[in-house]
C-alpha cells in the first residue's frame, strides 16, 4: 500500500500534468474552435490535452526519457507555451475564416436546443437522462470487484497490463515488448495502455488502472451528447448511446484495462467534433473548416492507434471530411486532416515500420506483392470471419444467434435495427454532408468487425469467440444509436413515412439544453467541482489501501498453479522473471518492480517464438539472469502432462522448485544453467 505522503505525491503529479494539460489545451481549442461552448468545448479541450499529454510522452519516449520528472516538466511547458504564444482569437489554421456555428443540418439558430420542446419534452428528457445515469452506475457496479481483486481480464493480464507496465519501467515506447507469441500482439497500437503508464508513474503502482475505463465511459456519453446537440436531440443520443455501450459484450471494459471503450470515445468525439463545427459560407452549403479537420482528424487518429478495427472508420472520416471544403481549399484540407491524424495515431505504425518495414505486419501480401513480415504463425484462437460464416445455418443456429442474445441481451434486433437505420438515415439525410461522412464510418465500423479474422474466431464451424468479438461492433452500435434521434425525423418526413408520434418530445428544453450543456459556469461550480476533487482524493487514499492489500492476494480466474504463483508474486519486488504463460501481468508484483520476460527467441522482421528444444531454453535462461523462472501451461487440458516440458528443462542443478501445482512449476534460480544441463 502507498502511506499517506506517497500517495499525496502521486495526487499531486497526476494533477499537475492534467491542469498543465488542460490549460495548453484550452487555449489551443479557444484558437481552433472558438465558437464552440458549453459540452462540445470541454470534449474539444479533453481530446487536445489527451493528444497534448500522449504526444509528450511518445515523444520522450523514443528516447527513453518517458521518465516522471522529464515528463512533468516538458507537459508544463508544453502547457505553459500554449498559454502564452496561442491568442484566443478566431484565427483559423491556414489562413481560413473564423466559423458560424450552425445548428441543424442546413440552417442557423442556436446549437443548444432546434425549437420549443416546452413541458412535452421536459419529462422524456429527464427519463432519458435518467437511462444514461442507470448505465453509469452499471458500470460503477461491475467496476467494484476488481477494486478488492485487480484486474483479472485474459487481455488485461496478457497484453494490455504487461505493455503499460513495460512503458512505465522502461521509459521507451519505441522498442517492442514481447510477449507471448500470439497475434503478433506486441505490434498493436498502444495509445490506452500509454495513459495507464501515466497512471503507473504518478503512483508506482497501477491504482488508477482498473478506475480508468470509467473515465472514459463517461467521456463517451458526453461524446453522445455532443453528437446530438446540433439536432436538439442531446438526451436521447445519450440515453441510447448509454445502453448500446452497457450490452453484456462490453461488461469486461469494467475494472479492466480493456482498450475498447477507448477506441469508442476518441471515434464518437471526432464525429462529435465535425457535427459542431460545421460552418456556413456564402454558398449557403456546410462546410468544414482546416480549425475543424485539425481537432477532428486528431480524435480519429487517436481512436486508430488505439483498436486496430477503428483504422477504417477513422480512415473514412480523415479521408472524407476534406471532400467538404472548396475546391481550391482542398489541398490543404486533406494535408490538415491527415497530418492530424498521423500524429494522433501514425506512432505505432511507424515504429512497426522501422522495426519490420510494415506498419501492418499482420499483411504479408498485397495480391502478387509480398510485404516484409515475421515468418509466423499468429497462434492462439483460429481465424475466422463473421463474413465468413454468413451463409452457414448451423453456425447461426448453434452460436451466432445465442451470442446475439447474450452478448446484446434479448433487446438485439431492436439494437442492431436502431444502429443500422440510424446510420443508414444519416448517410442518406440530405442537408449536411458532414452528417453522411459520420454514417459512413458507422458503416466502415460495421465491415471492419464483419471481416475481422477475430471477430468469429475458434475452432472451424464452432465460433467460440464470436460472442467476445461483439465488442468490435460496439463502435458502429453506438455511433448508429447517437446519430439516430438527430436524423429520424427529417427522414421520416423526407421519404414520406410521416413523423414520429411526437416529434417534439425529441427536443430537449432549451433551459435544459443550456443546463446540462455547462455553459455560463458560475464561481460556485468551480467551487464545487474543487469540492468534489477534494472528496475524491480523500476517498481515493483507503481505497487505494484496500485494493493494494487485496490486489491478487486469493486469485481465482485461472488454473489452479498460476492463481498460486500470481499470490506469490505479489510480494516479490525487483526480481527478474522469465515466464512461459501468456498471463504474466500479475507477475510484474506490487509494486510493478519486477522484470517479466516471456522466454523467446527474437527472429527477422520483429519476429518472436518460443524455444523448441531444451538447450535453446537454457542458453536463453543463462543469458537473461533471471532470479525466478515460472514454467507453466496456460490451462490445464485433460490427456497432456501436468507440466510443460519447459519444466524438465529448467530442473537441475542451479534450479530450486519453490512453487509445485499443476500446470506451474515455480524455480528460484542461484546458478548457472548450461545447456548440457538438459536431461
Amino acid at each position: 500500500m502507498l502511506d499517506l505522503p506517497r500517495y499525496l505525491l502521486g495526487v499531486a503529479d497526476l494533477l499537475l500534468l492534467v491542469g498543465f494539460a488542460w490549460v495548453g489545451a484550452s487555449s489551443l481549442r479557444a484558437r481552433l474552435l472558438p465558437q464552440f461552448g458549453g459540452a462540445p468545448a470541454h470534449l474539444a479541450t479533453s481530446v487536445l490535452a489527451l493528444a497534448l499529454l500522449l504526444l509528450i510522452a511518445e515523444a520522450l519516449g523514443s528516447f527513453g526519457l518517458f521518465e516522471p520528472i522529464p515528463y512533468l516538466l516538458v507537459v508544463a511547458i508544453a502547457g505553459l507555451l500554449c498559454r502564452m504564444l496561442i491568442s484566443p482569437a478566431g484565427g483559423a489554421v491556414g489562413g481560413t475564416a473564423p466559423e458560424e456555428a450552425l445548428a441543424t443540418g442546413g440552417g442557423g439558430g442556436s446549437p443548444a436546443a432546434t425549437g420549443p420542446a416546452g413541458r412535452s419534452g421536459l419529462v422524456p428528457s429527464l427519463v432519458a437522462l435518467a437511462i444514461a445515469a442507470a448505465a453509469l452506475v452499471k458500470f460503477g457496479v461491475e467496476l467494484k470487484p476488481h477494486l478488492s481483486a485487480g484486474m483479472t481480464g485474459f487481455d488485461s493480464t496478457w497484453y494490455h497490463g504487461p505493455f503499460a507496465a513495460g512503458l512505465m519501467q522502461s521509459g521507451s515506447t519505441w522498442e517492442l515488448h514481447f510477449i507471448a507469441p500470439q497475434f503478433l500482439a506486441w505490434f498493436y497500437p498502444a495509445n490506452s495502455e500509454a495513459f495507464h503508464a501515466i497512471g503507473m508513474q504518478a503512483f508506482d503502482r497501477d491504482i488508477l488502472s482498473p478506475l480508468l475505463n470509467l473515465g472514459w465511459f463517461v467521456g463517451c456519453l458526453v461524446a453522445c451528447w455532443c453528437i446530438g446537440r446540433p439536432y436538439g436531440t442531446a438526451p436521447w443520443s445519450l440515453a441510447l448511446g448509454a445502453i448500446a455501450l452497457s450490452v453484456p459484450a462490453m461488461a469486461d471494459q469494467a475494472g479492466e484495462a480493456r482498450n475498447d471503450i477507448v477506441g469508442i470515445f476518441f471515434l464518437l468525439a471526432a464525429v462529435a467534433i465535425a457535427l459542431n463545427a460545421r460552418v456556413r459560407p456564402l454558398s449557403r452549403i456546410p462546410r468544414q473548416s482546416a480549425n475543424a479537420l485539425a481537432v477532428t482528424g486528431l480524435a480519429a487518429g487517436l481512436a486508430a492507434g488505439t483498436k486496430l478495427n477503428l483504422l477504417l472508420p477513422a480512415a473514412v472520416l480523415v479521408l472524407g471530411l476534406p471532400a467538404l471544403t472548396a475546391r481550391g481549399e482542398r489541398a490543404r484540407a486533406y494535408a490538415v486532416s491527415i497530418g492530424a491524424a498521423l500524429l494522433g495515431g501514425g506512432y505505432w505504425y511507424l515504429r512497426n515500420l522501422v522495426h519490420t518495414g510494415n506498419p501492418l505486419p499482420w499483411i504479408d501480401s498485397i495480391g502478387p506483392l509480398s510485404l516484409p513480415a515475421p515468418d509466423q504463425a499468429l497462434g492462439g484462437r483460429e481465424a475466422h470471419s463473421v463474413f465468413g460464416y454468413l451463409t452457414d445455418s448451423s453456425v447461426w443456429s448453434d452460436w451466432f444467434l445465442p451470442g446475439l442474445h447474450d452478448g446484446l441481451w434479448f433487446i438485439w434486433p431492436l439494437l442492431l435495427i436502431a444502429a443500422v437505420g440510424g446510420l443508414l438515415a444519416a448517410v442518406a439525410r440530405g442537408g449536411n454532408p458532414a452528417l453522411r461522412i459520420a454514417g459512413l464510418a458507422g458503416l466502415a465500423a460495421f465491415i471492419a468487425w464483419l471481416v475481422a479474422p477475430t471477430s468469429a474466431s475458434g475452432p472451424d464451424g464452432m465460433p467460440r469467440g464470436f460472442e467476445s468479438g461483439l465488442r468490435y461492433l460496439a463502435p458502429a452500435l453506438v455511433l448508429g444509436v447517437a446519430l439516430l434521434p438527430g436524423v429520424l425525423p427529417e427522414w421520416l418526413r423526407r421519404t414520406g413515412t410521416g413523423h414520429p408520434p411526437n416529434g417534439r418530445i425529441l427536443k430537449v428544453p432549451p433551459s435544459l439544453g443550456r443546463h446540462l450543456s455547462g455553459r455560463g459556469v458560475s464561481r460556485a461550480r468551480a467551487v464545487g467541482l474543487v469540492g468534489v476533487l477534494a472528496l475524491a482524493v480523500g476517498i481515493g487514499y483507503p481505497v487505494q489501501r484496500h485494493y493494494l492489500d487485496n490486489r491478487y492476494a486469493d486469485p481465482s480466474f485461472t488454473t489452479p498453479g498460476l492463481n498460486a504463483t500470481f499470490a506469490w508474486a505479489r510480494d516479490i519486488s525487483d526480481a527478474r522473471i522469465a515466464t512461459t504463460s501468456t498471463r504474466q501481468y500479475p507477475l510484474f508484483g506490487t509494486d510493478l518492480s519486477n522484470d517479466v520476460d516471456f522466454v523467446g527467441i527474437e527472429r527477422p522482421h520483429g519476429g518472436f517464438l518460443a524455444p523448441s528444444s531444451c538447450p535453446a531454453w537454457r542458453r536463453l535462461l543463462d543469458a537473461g539472469d533471471y532470479d525466478y523462472v515460472v514454467a507453466s501451461r496456460d490451462r490445464i487440458e485433460p490427456g497432456k502432462p501436468s507440466y510443460p516440458p519447459t519444466a524438465r528443462w529448467t530442473e537441475g542443478s542451479g534450479a530450486e522448485p519453490i512453487l509445485r501445482e499443476p500446470p506451474t512449476v515455480v524455480f528460484r534460480i542461484s546458478g548457472h544453467l548450461e545447456p548440457s544441463g538438459c536431461r
